[in-house]
C-alpha cells in the first residue's frame, strides 16, 4: 500500500527534474551518509548501489542480496524527510516477473524513484532495447496499479559497453533514450560522458530530462563542466554514483598509509579542521541513533 506522503513525494521529487533549477544528488549508502547529505541541504537522496554494496562487503552488479539491499533501503529511507531515490542496477531478476515482484517490494521501503540500467553482469552487455522498453513498460504498469508516479530514471550504458566509436555510442544513446521515454521512463540516464558538445547533443536529441554523471575518473584529467555549465546546456539532473563512497575509502586508504608509513596524521586533522564542524555534522549524521 503507497502512503499519501509516499504519492506527494514522487510527485514533488518528479517535479524536480522538471524545474529550472538542475536536481544534483550526491549519491549515499547508508543512513548516516543519507542525514548528512540532507543536513547539507540537498533537496532528496539518491543512494548507490555499489556504496551500499561496499558497505555490507559486496562487489558491485548485483551480488549483494535482494533482501540485504531492501534493509539498506529502508533504513536510509526511515533516517530522511526527503524524497529517495535508489539504483536498483538491472533490477535484481532473471525475468521481467522477478524484476517486478523486485520493484514492487523496493516500493514498499517507501521510495519514490529507481534508476534502472540496461547493462548486466559483471562483464557488462547491453540489453535487447525492446526488452528493456518491456522492462520500463512494466514497471510503469506497476507504479500506475498502486496509484502513485514512481520517478523512473532509465541508464543507458551504450558509452560504457560499446566499442564503436563515440559517434556510435552517441547515436545508440539516443535512439534507446528516446525509445526508454516512450516506454515510460521519465529521466534518462547516460554515462559516461563529459564532453559539453556530446551533453548538448544528448539534451537537444533526447525527448526527456537528461541525467548527467559527474564522476572526474571519466575524464582523464580534463576539466569536467562545472554544475552552473550543465545546467547552461540544459541537463536536468547531475548525480555522483559512486563516487563519494569511493572518495570515502580512498581517504581511509590515505590515512591508513600515512599512519603506517610515516606515524603522523596530518591528512586525518586536515580533513576535520575546524573540529567543530566535522563534530556537528557527525551529530547530524548519527541523530537517528541516539
Amino acid at each position: 500500500m503507497v502512503s499519501t506522503i509516499q504519492k506527494e513525494k514522487a510527485e514533488l521529487f518528479l517535479k524536480f527534474h522538471q524545474d529550472k533549477e538542475m536536481l544534483v544528488l550526491l549519491n549515499s549508502w547508508d543512513a548516516g551518509s543519507s542525514k548528512l547529505i540532507e543536513a547539507c541541504g540537498y533537496k532528496a537522496i539518491a543512494t548507490t548501489s555499489m556504496g551500499i554494496a561496499a558497505s555490507l562487503g559486496y562487489p558491485d552488479c548485483q551480488v549483494i542480496q535482494l533482501p540485504e539491499m531492501i534493509e539498506a533501503i529502508t533504513r536510509i529511507v526511515n533516517a530522511v524527510q526527503v524524497p529517495v531515490t535508489v539504483d536498483i542496477e538491472a533490477g535484481y531478476g532473471n525475468n521481467l516477473n522477478e524484476i517486478i515482484d523486485s520493484v514492487k517490494k523496493i516500493i514498499e521501503t517507501g521510495i519514490v524513484g529507481i534508476n534502472i540500467e540496461d547493462s548486466i553482469d559483471l562483464n557488462p552487455r547491453l540489453i535487447d532495447e525492446m526488452e528493456f522498453c518491456e522492462r520500463i513498460s512494466a514497471i510503469r504498469a506497476l507504479s500506475d496499479s498502486l496509484g502513485f508516479h514512481l520517478v523512473i530514471n532509465a541508464r543507458t550504458d551504450s558509452f560504457y559497453t560499446s566499442t564503436g566509436s563515440s559517434q556510435e555510442k552517441l547515436s545508440e544513446s539516443i535512439k534507446r533514450g528516446n525509445k526508454y521515454r516512450e516506454a515510460g521512463a521519465d529521466c534518462i540516464f547516460v554515462q559516461p560522458v563529459w564532453e559539453k558538445e556530446m551533453i548538448a547533443t544528448l539534451v537537444k536529441e533526447i525527448n526527456a530530462p537528461i541525467n548527467i554523471l559527474s564522476n572526474p575518473a571519466f575524464g582523464g584529467g580534463g576539466l569536467l563542466p562545472s554544475v552552473s555549465e550543465l545546467q547552461d546546456l540544459g541537463v536536468a539532473r547531475l548525480s555522483l554514483g559512486s563516487g563519494l563512497m569511493k572518495a570515502t575509502l580512498a581517504l581511509i586508504k590515505k590515512v591508513a598509509d600515512e599512519l603506517s608509513e610515516k606515524g603522523t596524521y596530518d591528512l586525518l586533522l586536515d580533513t576535520l579542521t575546524p573540529l567543530p564542524g566535522a563534530a556537528m555534522a557527525y551529530k547530524m549524521a548519527t541523530r537517528l541513533h541516539k
